[in-house]
């Protein structure tokens, strides 16, 4: 069989519908088949970055995110948002009256229930820094960073439990399908480095029992887009990247030969189906074939001096931890890669929260501070948006109906606590306000496009202009809604 003959096998529906169109149906698809092929992408790409041509709409403040997502949702009501009047009301009922306020949004097991018991939280909180914010004994670092953040204590999401919140947090939208929010950053921006990826993302091991909560690799993917702008994954492996050594007798000599050749062949299929997919194909061999010097250079730490070991905590020397995963996005910060995406598991406290937020809070405070204290004295944090969130919050009321030592909350939608350093966000300040409760916001509420739309107003972006179009519908990160919340840039 030739070469063209095993191409005509391997085309895909949607291109037979394309060549065998005629008549009228030609017309309908000039609309849709353009030169980069069939998924919509219209708008000119910008060759020294890959990004899109006339992006940033504006200066960015920001070059870069670092988003240190908290994956199986933080309780605010233990670390941020201080609420020392439930004390008088531990053990008591949660008023019907403050319950059904608002959009009814239920966590796991709230449909279910008789009773919603009022656990105030055992942890004391102080105000630190000059800006007086409010911060739990369990965050003795962070609370030393105080005056570098901005505590958002009002995000709403739409969803209430972890695979939509997740899903709804990272794409816009609580059902997959849909590109994540650093491949759209890819898409809008490109890269600055050409070594390594502009998206990458790091999985970190949780520091509680119990609480190695599943990821998928769709948090991280394009949806519709072509798949060049998803996120590279890296592994706590001596090999991070998969399949990215030579096998034993390959050298750079003979894979160099081996990868134009199969660039020459990708090209013919490329002029002959116009499949976005095939360019991606080709420019992930040459990305990975850069990769392995880059990378090897990336993860070896051994020129990192003993203090920053001592800042960032000793488990920042085993790969995989929290802390390695920090100082890591530091180096990947330094060579400018746009999009560093950090997931940590371990949050997810229905039962026994009171130990396991403690282990938790164990393995992220100190790598988190030591993050912004390490950017500044570099000169980055005002180039560099760090994020600190989770998809959700947590109740007041616990999981049992009587209060107990061992006591965990349940997922809540209507209020949690996000916070934010860095390229353009306004330093020391708290931002919104719950009632007594922790339970609904009262001033100030940021929905999740809210703030999606602030994090690409932080890049040079305008979320309404930020457009991928994809079978006849134009679609942004935050769908058909988001406000940037102005009073937390500066």
């Amino acid at each position: 069989m030739d070469l063209e003959q095993e191409l005509r096998l391997q085309i895909t529906r949607r291109q037979l519908f394309g060549l065998t169109a005629r008549g009228i149906g030609v017309a309908a698809l000039a609309s849709l088949l353009t030169p980069k092929g069939l998924l919509g992408e219209t708008s000119a790409v910008d060759p020294r970055t890959g990004g899109l041509s006339g992006l940033p709409h504006f200066h960015p403040k920001a070059k870069r995110v670092i988003f240190l997502f908290q994956s199986g949702a933080p309780s605010q009501i233990e670390l941020f948002d201080y609420k020392p009047g439930l004390k008088a009301l531990h053990g008591t009922q949660l008023p019907e009256s403050v319950r059904k306020k608002g959009p009814l949004l239920q966590g796991m097991n709230t449909q279910s229930r008789d009773a919603f018991t009022v656990g105030a939280s055992p942890f004391s909180f102080r105000q630190c820094g000059k800006s007086a914010a409010w911060i739990s004994e369990l965050l003795p670092h962070t609370a030393g960073i105080a005056d570098e953040i901005a505590i958002l204590r009002s995000v709403q999401s739409d969803a209430a439990n972890h695979e939509p919140g997740i899903t709804f947090f990272q794409t816009g939208f609580p059902v997959g399908g849909r590109p994540s929010m650093g491949a759209w950053v890819s898409y809008g921006l490109g890269s600055e480095n050409q070594n390594l990826p502009a998206f990458v993302v790091l999985l970190s091991k949780p520091n509680a029992p119990g609480g190695d909560q599943p990821l998928t690799a769709r948090y991280w993917n394009t949806g519709f887009m072509p798949s060049k702008y998803q996120g590279v994954a890296f592994r706590d492996s001596s090999d991070p990247v998969a399949y990215l050594s030579n096998p034993p007798g390959i050298n750079r000599t003979i894979q160099r030969r081996v990868l134009d050749d199969l660039a020459k062949l990708n090209q013919i299929s490329y002029e002959k189906y116009i499949d976005p997919e095939i360019e991606t194909r080709i420019a992930q061999h040459e990305m990975a074939y850069r990769m392995q010097v880059s990378v090897p250079e990336l993860m070896d730490l051994s020129k990192e001096p003993e203090s920053i070991f001592e800042m960032y905590g000793q488990d920042s020397r085993k790969p995989g931890t929290y802390a390695a995963n920090c100082l890591l996005a530091r180096r990947l910060a330094e060579r400018d890669v746009r999009f560093i995406q950090l997931y940590h598991r371990g949050w997810d406290q229905h039962d026994n929260l009171v130990r396991d937020i403690q282990l938790q809070c164990k393995g992220v405070d100190q790598p988190s501070a030591a993050l912004i204290r390490d950017l500044k004295q570099r000169g980055l944090l005002d180039e560099t948006l760090v994020i600190w969130a989770g998809e959700f919050g947590r109740t007041v009321y616990t999981e049992e109906t009587h209060i107990s030592n061992v006591y965990g909350r349940d997922h809540h939608g209507r209020c949690f606590t996000v916070w934010m350093a860095g390229g353009g966000i306004k330093p020391g300040i708290s931002y919104g306000e719950t009632d007594d409760f922790s339970y609904n916001v009262v001033r100030d509420a940021i929905s999740v496009h809210d703030l999606q739309a602030t994090i690409l107003h932080c890049l040079g972006i305008d979320h309404t202009r930020l457009i991928y179009k994809f079978q006849g519908r134009r679609f942004r990160l935050t769908d058909i809604s988001g406000e940037v919340v102005e009073k937390i840039l500066v």
